[in-house]
């Protein structure tokens, strides 16, 4: 099994050591001849920052592939909505059980989402690290 995600696209701009890269994401119907004439067929274009420390290397328009493991999407996903979740139901739970009201123990649940994504944002550098891509060529 690929453990890998990958997706062509074309360097939009660049900054310091960062690739500003465009990829097409579209569904698998897209690709069909009579996916213009079909509501189900989907096409999105999507800007991917891809880490890079030889972005001076690149120039505005080549083609790249960008490339990373299938537990980034896995991580992000546990990080966006199953720990959010959990945080939320347990509070509601916990503070329902030590006798708080329904409605103190839904905002005791928000502002333990607040204290969660404010964590997450001062980790923001170490989860860019981890859930980022990298271009093929630097692998």
């Amino acid at each position: 099994m690929n453990n890998q995600i990958s997706h062509d696209g074309v360097v939009e701009s660049i900054s310091k050591a960062m690739l500003h890269v465009r990829i097409v994401q579209s569904s698998a119907c897209s690709a069909c001849k009579v996916s213009t004439y079909c509501a189900s067929s989907e096409r999105k274009e999507k800007i991917i920052d891809v880490p890079c420390l030889t972005a001076d290397s690149y120039t505005i328009g080549q083609p790249v592939t960008v490339v990373g493991s299938t537990s980034i999407g896995l991580k992000a996903v546990l990080l966006a909505f199953a720990i959010p979740s959990v945080l939320l139901l347990a509070t509601i739970v916990a503070g329902i059980r030590l006798g708080m009201s329904e409605l103190m123990a839904c905002l005791a649940a928000v502002g333990v989402l607040v204290i969660y994504y404010i964590i997450m944002y001062a980790c923001k550098a170490q989860l860019t690290e981890m859930l980022s891509f990298r271009v093929a060529s630097e692998a």
